[in-house]
Protein backbone atom coordinates (compact mmCIF):
# COMPACT_ATOMS: atom_id res chain seq x y z
CA UNK A 1 0.00 0.00 0.00
CA UNK A 2 1.42 3.39 -0.99
CA UNK A 3 1.53 5.07 2.39
CA UNK A 4 1.52 8.71 1.33
CA UNK A 5 -1.54 8.42 -0.91
CA UNK A 6 -3.31 6.16 1.55
CA UNK A 7 -2.63 8.62 4.37
CA UNK A 8 -4.03 11.42 2.21
CA UNK A 9 -7.17 9.41 1.39
CA UNK A 10 -7.68 8.56 5.05
CA UNK A 11 -7.23 12.23 5.92
CA UNK A 12 -9.89 13.21 3.39
CA UNK A 13 -12.27 10.61 4.85
CA UNK A 14 -11.57 11.72 8.41
CA UNK A 15 -12.27 15.38 7.61
CA UNK A 16 -15.48 14.34 5.84
CA UNK A 17 -16.59 12.32 8.86
CA UNK A 18 -16.42 9.06 6.90
CA UNK A 19 -13.67 7.32 8.90
CA UNK A 20 -14.31 5.33 12.06
CA UNK A 21 -11.22 4.54 14.15
CA UNK A 22 -10.75 1.78 16.69
CA UNK A 23 -12.02 -1.77 17.04
CA UNK A 24 -14.70 -0.83 19.59
CA UNK A 25 -16.05 2.03 17.48
CA UNK A 26 -16.11 -0.10 14.33
CA UNK A 27 -17.96 -2.89 16.17
CA UNK A 28 -20.84 -0.44 16.76
CA UNK A 29 -21.34 0.12 13.01
CA UNK A 30 -24.20 -1.69 11.31
CA UNK A 31 -23.23 -1.28 7.66
CA UNK A 32 -22.11 1.20 5.07
CA UNK A 33 -18.47 0.21 5.44
CA UNK A 34 -16.57 -0.08 2.16
CA UNK A 35 -13.11 -0.95 3.48
CA UNK A 36 -11.49 -2.06 6.72
CA UNK A 37 -7.81 -1.28 7.26
CA UNK A 38 -6.08 -3.14 10.08
CA UNK A 39 -2.66 -2.87 11.66
CA UNK A 40 -0.61 -6.05 11.39
CA UNK A 41 0.87 -5.45 14.87
CA UNK A 42 -2.51 -6.09 16.53
CA UNK A 43 -2.67 -8.85 19.14
CA UNK A 44 -4.02 -12.27 18.20
CA UNK A 45 -7.31 -11.61 20.02
CA UNK A 46 -7.71 -8.29 18.23
CA UNK A 47 -6.99 -9.98 14.90
CA UNK A 48 -9.75 -12.50 15.62
CA UNK A 49 -12.15 -9.67 16.43
CA UNK A 50 -11.17 -7.88 13.21
CA UNK A 51 -11.88 -11.04 11.20
CA UNK A 52 -15.34 -11.27 12.83
CA UNK A 53 -16.04 -7.64 11.96
CA UNK A 54 -14.94 -8.25 8.37
CA UNK A 55 -17.58 -10.95 8.05
CA UNK A 56 -20.23 -8.94 9.93
CA UNK A 57 -19.77 -5.83 7.80
CA UNK A 58 -19.09 -7.67 4.51
CA UNK A 59 -16.22 -5.32 3.75
CA UNK A 60 -12.80 -6.04 2.24
CA UNK A 61 -9.91 -6.05 4.68
CA UNK A 62 -6.44 -4.64 4.04
CA UNK A 63 -3.56 -5.23 6.46
CA UNK A 64 -0.90 -2.56 6.82
CA UNK A 65 1.89 -1.54 9.14
CA UNK A 66 1.80 1.60 11.29
CA UNK A 67 -1.88 2.40 10.92
CA UNK A 68 -1.46 4.89 13.75
CA UNK A 69 0.79 7.00 11.51
CA UNK A 70 -1.63 6.76 8.57
CA UNK A 71 -4.63 7.84 10.65
CA UNK A 72 -2.98 10.19 13.11
CA UNK A 73 -4.48 8.30 16.06
CA UNK A 74 -2.05 6.71 18.49
CA UNK A 75 -2.36 2.91 18.98
CA UNK A 76 -5.06 2.66 16.27
CA UNK A 77 -5.45 -0.97 15.14
CA UNK A 78 -8.53 -0.72 12.90
CA UNK A 79 -10.08 1.88 10.61
CA UNK A 80 -13.41 1.61 8.80
CA UNK A 81 -13.79 3.68 5.65
CA UNK A 82 -17.39 4.65 4.95
CA UNK A 83 -16.84 6.41 1.61
CA UNK A 84 -16.98 4.25 -1.49
CA UNK A 85 -14.75 6.29 -3.83
CA UNK A 86 -11.92 6.65 -1.33
CA UNK A 87 -12.13 2.95 -0.47
CA UNK A 88 -11.86 2.06 -4.15
CA UNK A 89 -8.88 4.42 -4.54
CA UNK A 90 -7.06 2.76 -1.63
CA UNK A 91 -7.78 -0.71 -3.00
CA UNK A 92 -6.50 0.39 -6.43
CA UNK A 93 -3.28 1.69 -4.82
CA UNK A 94 -2.69 -1.76 -3.32
CA UNK A 95 -2.99 -3.41 -6.74
CA UNK A 96 -0.46 -1.10 -8.42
Amino acid sequence: MAESKTAAYLGFARRAGKLTLGVNAVSMLRGGVYLLIADSSASENTKKEIEKLTRKLSAPLVWTERLDLLTGKEFCKLAALRERNLAEAILAEGRD
